[in-house]
């Protein structure tokens, strides 16, 4: 079907092009005097039979050429092929303006070579535009992504956000159980970006990399499937963006989401780009029990510390203990008192000595 609608295109133009262009043919070939040659109906018969016969060498190529425009076309986002014939739309009208103008001017060449060169160049420039800033103008049109997906009119609250996963905050794992608990509201974004990486991740040939990965989409299964949070999936991306934390902050400004990590570097560019962050790890922290110098607890010391005679425990949370002179109860449960209490960008570290060895002080 394909093949005869271009071969129909062919001898159309063919005709077309024929009652123009055969009338000087004929001068050069001293025929025009010849009335049943040099009329318009046998002009446009010809020009058709030339273009015919062009197709049957041409026409495998133009249907090649059409079917890959066709796939390509229906490949790309939709958002993609909007914003990119509004900009084309765009930019033709302002060539179009422009040619208007210059019509005025009354200059062969201008008049007939300016508006061709116009309409390609802002056609072009008006394409590439809109293609490229597809998100700004669906910012400004469209409104926040966030005003589409939930339509309230609390979004601008701070529970309301979106919440943006980064990869590390999935492979982590913790953040599932974190909506099941409650604690976060709003609805949960998971860039198509972030999802490549983890697909990535998931089929490397390092065990430890696709163990990671398979167990980060094991996580957004329970999170989309299990729990009662809203998660939306983002398919735009920031092709001009290579690193995907880069393209993640981009999208939070654009969104005006929130950005959930436990990357200490993350976490660190989003305050320097003023992009709101939930941080997990912080979280973690503030969960864990307030212990204060002075207090008694009861640990088990397991292992040696780095310094001479320390022995080394742990909360029920993960939290270290140190305790000095410890290194004789290692395998036993013993009172300590608390001295000083260690505040660290990776956790809370606590510092006591057996409660034994202060009574004997």
């Amino acid at each position: 079907m394909l093949t005869r609608i271009v071969q129909f295109c062919f001898v159309l133009m063919g005709g077309t092009l024929g009652i123009f262009l055969m009338p000087f043919l004929y001068g050069v070939l001293s025929v025009e005097h010849l009335a049943f040659i040099n009329n318009p109906y046998t002009s446009a018969i010809i020009g058709a039979i030339i273009f015919y016969l062009i197709t049957f060498w041409a026409v495998r190529y133009i249907v090649q050429i059409i079917k890959w425009l066709e796939e390509s076309l229906i490949k790309a986002p939709f958002p993609d092929l909007l914003f990119g014939t509004l900009g084309l739309v765009i930019g033709l009208t302002v060539a179009f303006l422009i040619g208007f103008a210059l019509n005025n001017i009354h200059l062969p060449i201008i008049n007939e070579v300016a508006p061709v060169v116009l309409t390609l160049l802002f056609g072009y420039l008006g394409f590439q535009v809109g293609f490229k800033k597809r998100d700004e103008l669906s910012n400004i049109f469209v409104g926040r992504y966030s005003k589409k997906k939930i339509a309230d009119d609390d979004s601008k609250k701070v529970g309301s956000h979106l919440k943006l996963l980064d990869t590390s905050v999935i492979i982590d794992g913790r953040i599932a159980d974190i909506c099941q608990t409650g604690f976060l509201e709003g609805t949960i974004v998971i860039p198509q970006f972030v999802l490549e990486e983890l697909q990535h991740i998931a089929d490397s040939s390092d065990v430890l990399k696709r163990n990671r990965g398979r167990r980060g989409l094991d996580i957004l299964n329970r999170i989309q499937k299990e729990l009662s949070i809203k998660v939306e999936i983002y398919e735009g991306d920031f092709e001009d963006i290579q690193e995907v934390d880069s393209k993640l902050v981009k999208l939070a400004k654009l969104t005006n989401g929130i950005v959930v990590t436990n990357d200490y570097n993350l976490n660190k560019v989003c305050e320097l780009q003023k992009v709101q962050v939930l941080n997990i790890n912080d979280l973690a922290n503030a969960v864990k029990p307030v212990v204060l110098p002075g207090e008694d607890l009861i640990v088990q010391v397991i292992k040696d510390g780095k310094e001479h005679n320390q022995g080394i425990a742990y909360l029920d949370d993960g939290t270290m203990i140190v305790v000095e002179e410890g290194r004789n109860y290692i395998g036993k449960t013993i009172n300590v008192l608390v001295t000083s209490v260690l505040q660290t960008s990776a956790g809370r570290m606590i510092f006591a000595k057996p409660k034994l060895l202060e009574k004997a002080l």
